[in-house]
């Protein structure tokens, strides 16, 4: 296995390219695309994704730990596949649509002007997380641990408060309704 340590990596399509499976450590990948390539077993520690296409990558056993993504499209991916020992990731201006969490602990995580379409969070622990003016249509939370997590900025959500803890959560006044949609009840 390779080792990568403060490199950048800019302007590469890895779809064309292969990426030396290995470990980066404080690396930087800028306007890449990961679109369909197997990153499976791979480790990112520290390391920061800018502008890149990650759209259906394979992520089995791949090690996320202090991870930030900005301005990145990753439509499809199945984080529950990841290697979820020191699994730590942020989110910014990113497109997650069509991706799933099952299963994953992502306490204190953070999305920030997310899209997040059709997002599966079923048996999410997201204690803590803050979910910052983003797009939460259709996404799914069912057995989620949501105590202390930030919705006061998100839209377009609908959570059964009876199948989610959600004790502390923080919503706005506007976003009730996402909470008490399935009761059909009509707010002035």
């Amino acid at each position: 296995m390779q080792y990568f340590q403060e490199q950048t990596f800019q302007l590469i399509d890895y779809s064309k390219d292969t990426l030396g499976i290995g470990e980066y450590e404080c690396c930087t990948f800028k306007s890449c695309d990961f679109s369909n390539v197997n990153l499976s077993n791979f480790k990112f520690i520290e390391c920061e994704f800018i502008e890149c296409n990650l759209s259906n990558a394979r992520l089995d056993d791949t090690s996320f730990q202090i991870v930030q993504f900005s301005n990145c499209k990753m439509i499809g991916l199945q984080f529950e596949s990841c290697n979820q020992f020191g699994l730590a990731l942020e989110f910014s201006d990113c497109s997650l649509n069509h991706s799933s969490f099952y299963q994953n602990k992502l306490k204190k995580i953070r999305f920030t002007n997310c899209q997040l379409q059709e997002i599966e969070f079923s048996d999410c622990d997201l204690q803590e997380a803050k979910f910052d003016n983003c797009d939460l249509t259709r996404a799914l939370f069912r057995n989620s641990n949501l105590e202390k997590a930030d919705f006061s900025s998100a839209f377009n959500f609908s959570i059964d408060p009876e199948h989610n803890k959600m004790k502390k959560a923080l919503f706005s006044q506007g976003g009730l309704i996402g909470l008490l949609g399935k009761y059909d009840i009509e707010m002035l």
